[in-house]
């Protein structure tokens, strides 16, 4: 079985994340697979080291067509045995394929619109799943595909690293710098919980509003912004909380990454929480753009022991169940072999 992957999605991001991922883990499942993508850092290192086929493209809407002709070149020269489009860009820059499946990736409620090439489709939960099969009217042709927690090791990291003593706690947060991600919410909320330090790792185009509003209360010394970061298992493993304070999240890796590192975990009531966490069970749950809330639960996540016990039980299960990288891979190449047997007949 071949796969070819088209990513045109941003340099960093989750969903960039969790392209990476998954590629380095079906390419140690031993599956052959080609990759057609933005000459960006992750994506070159990926190819580089799992020694896969790599076609750089540019995906500049202006260039469409082009662009487009060039993709389908490069599949009738690949000839691979299912092409999976990562996200909206990539699905409709495909050309339709007549003796070739095509699966569309979503990490989101996305507009179907972008999708009009595709034969499959695959969400990332299961509730994206069934809108997919609502909106297409055809729900035996949409998959559930988790996107796995499993972390790998990179080093070791120390709270002394970011000038954190050995004693004080940390609350996590590991985010794009977007207004629907909650980061303003998290910040009032660092001003009102006394003797911790917040790590915020991300960037995106609301960084620098972020960090004027830590500096406008007072919040420079425990209000840290470390930008991107790799190693998310390196930063959980310095962390006492990890939180999602997020506006609209249709999942959240952090949920299943936070499981896995054996860390509490405190989010908000949007989509990808609240159809995955149990509140009080393996994480908890507060409403969305409720400050006060979201304080009263960082507290109890940081100091309650017998909670933060259950916490960390309850999602060491959830992974176990749902999220482990070979479940995961497992899965997916279940689901690219049942849409490869059926495409001739759909």
């Amino acid at each position: 079985m071949k796969i070819l992957h088209i990513i045109a999605g941003a340099e960093q991001g989750g969903a960039e994340s969790c392209a990476v991922d998954t590629i380095r883990a079906l390419h140690d499942a031993g599956i052959e697979q080609t990759v057609i993508s933005r000459p960006h850092k992750a994506f070159l290192t990926l190819v580089k080291d799992c020694a896969i086929d790599h076609h750089i493209l540019s995906f500049n809407r202006i260039l469409r067509w082009t662009q487009k002709a060039k993709i389908n070149a490069i599949i009738q020269n690949e000839k691979p045995d299912l092409v999976h489009c990562w996200l909206n860009r990539a699905a409709s820059f495909t050309p339709y394929q007549k003796t070739i499946p095509i699966l569309g990736w979503f990490g989101g409620y996305y507009d179907l619109k972008y999708y009009k090439s595709c034969d499959f489709f695959m969400g990332v939960t299961k509730d994206i799943v069934r809108y997919i099969g609502n909106a297409t009217k055809t729900p035996d042709r949409a998959y559930v595909g988790h996107a796995f927690g499993t972390l790998e090791k990179m080093g070791e990291v120390k709270k002394s690293d970011y000038g954190i003593s050995s004693t004080t706690k940390v609350v996590l947060m590991l985010s794009r710098m977007h207004r629907k991600k909650g980061v303003d919410i998290l910040i009032d909320a660092a001003s009102k919980i006394d003797d911790v330090v917040f790590l915020i790792a991300g960037n995106g185009p609301e960084i620098e509003k972020y960090r004027a509003q830590a500096q406008g209360l007072n919040l420079e010394s425990r209000v840290l912004f470390l930008g991107w970061c790799k190693d998310r298992l390196g930063l959980l493993s310095i962390a006492d909380v990890c939180v999602l304070p997020s506006r609209y999240e249709p999942f959240g890796i952090v949920i299943p990454e936070s499981w896995f590192a054996g860390v509490p975990l405190v989010a908000t009531k949007a989509d990808g929480a609240k159809h995955y966490v149990k509140h009080e069970k393996d994480g908890l749950l507060v409403d969305i753009d409720d400050c006060e809330g979201l304080v009263q639960a960082l507290r109890r996540a940081l100091n309650d022991e017998a909670l933060r016990a259950r916490l960390i039980k309850g999602g060491t299960e959830m992974y176990k169940k749902l999220f482990n990288r070979d479940s995961v891979i497992t899965s997916l190449i279940k689901s690219y072999q049942d849409m490869i047997r059926r495409y001739p007949t759909i």
